[in-house]
């Protein structure tokens, strides 16, 4: 889904460990990017929900059930598994604008994803350093692609997302 990476500046890394096996998967992500903008523009972006729409890699649909909390449908490919997710998202322990929580779960034929985003964000020098962290559940037949893939198109799709969100800055 929906767990990325943002960006108007330079540097940014990806981590990616695999944590089971079978028709399950559980991932732990870390990841950073600098974006040259303060920090207060950042976090207007990110929580933008029309922006948010635009800058997630295969989002369909985003509406606003109530503040901070939105239903999505997402096309999701990995590999040969591709597939369309019904999900949830929302946005807690909101510390401005510093710290929040992205907690999203979707589901449709290929199986199931479910997980919390904590991002912190760090101003110095007028920019701002992102860093998020997540160990998304993954099962049903997304997860028997395998660690090696779902790594590699977890940091596509983080990529992908802060490099639409740095077209905003």
């Amino acid at each position: 889904m929906f767990f990325a990476n943002l960006g108007l500046g330079h540097g940014h890394g990806t981590q990616a460990e695999y944590l089971g096996q079978g028709g399950r998967a559980t991932l732990k992500i870390e990841g950073s990017y600098r974006f040259n903008a303060p920090r207060e523009r950042v976090w207007e972006l990110l929580l933008d929900p029309k922006i948010m729409a635009q800058c997630m890699p295969g989002c369909e649909i985003m509406n606003e059930v109530a503040p901070d909390r939105y239903e999505t449908v997402m096309k999701v490919g990995v590999a040969s598994v591709k597939g369309t997710y019904k999900g949830k998202v929302a946005i807690k322990d909101k510390q401005p604008p510093a710290h929040y929580v992205l907690s999203g779960e979707g589901s449709g034929g290929p199986g199931f994803m479910q997980g919390d985003v904590v991002i912190d964000l760090e101003e110095s020098n007028g920019q701002t350093m992102l860093k998020y962290s997540t160990e998304p559940k993954i099962g049903g037949l997304i997860a028997s692609v395998g660690q090696r893939m779902l790594n590699g198109v977890a940091k596509m799709m983080a990529d992908q997302f802060f490099k639409k969100v740095e077209s905003f800055i």
